[in-house]
């Protein structure tokens, strides 16, 4: 695949395959590995529980969860109960600050532009999505 194809799919969001391309994929740190494998493993429930697809965790900087949750929109018919901004919410409650200032949000998936917000307006420092997507720090939009 040619450089200017790699490029428009890293526009669009998508995180290409690397391996496929022959590259081998950048190591990730092992904490971000077990955070992306919760994160994983909250979509899963949510998926057994009968709601959408996703699951999202709240870390420090030494990678602990502070927070976590699956997405509970189905389950308590509530359109906010986005899993990023449930466990925005546990991280707060566990904490007992609102002031989320330097912590990471791990997704499935890509949070959506509300869920960004919230995790910039808590003061998340930065967001992982996927396979360990690196999507920088939340911009409040």
């Amino acid at each position: 695949m040619d450089g200017q194809r790699r490029l428009a799919w890293l526009a669009c969001g998508v995180a290409w395959p690397w391996a496929v391309l022959g590259q081998a994929s950048p190591a990730l740190p092992p904490g971000l590995v077990a955070a992306l494998a919760r994160a994983r493993a909250l979509r899963d429930a949510a998926v057994l529980s009968g709601d959408q697809p996703y699951g999202a965790v709240v870390v420090d900087a030494t990678w602990r969860i502070v927070g976590e949750a699956p997405s509970r929109v189905v389950t308590r018919q509530n359109l906010d109960a986005h899993a990023e901004r449930e466990a925005l919410r546990d991280a707060a409650h566990r904490l007992g600050r609102n002031d989320l200032g330097g912590l990471l949000l791990v997704s499935s998936s890509r949070p959506c532009h509300l869920c960004e917000a919230a995790a910039a307006r808590a003061g998340i420092a930065r967001m992982f999505h996927g396979e360990g997507t690196d999507a920088g720090p939340p911009r409040a939009r």
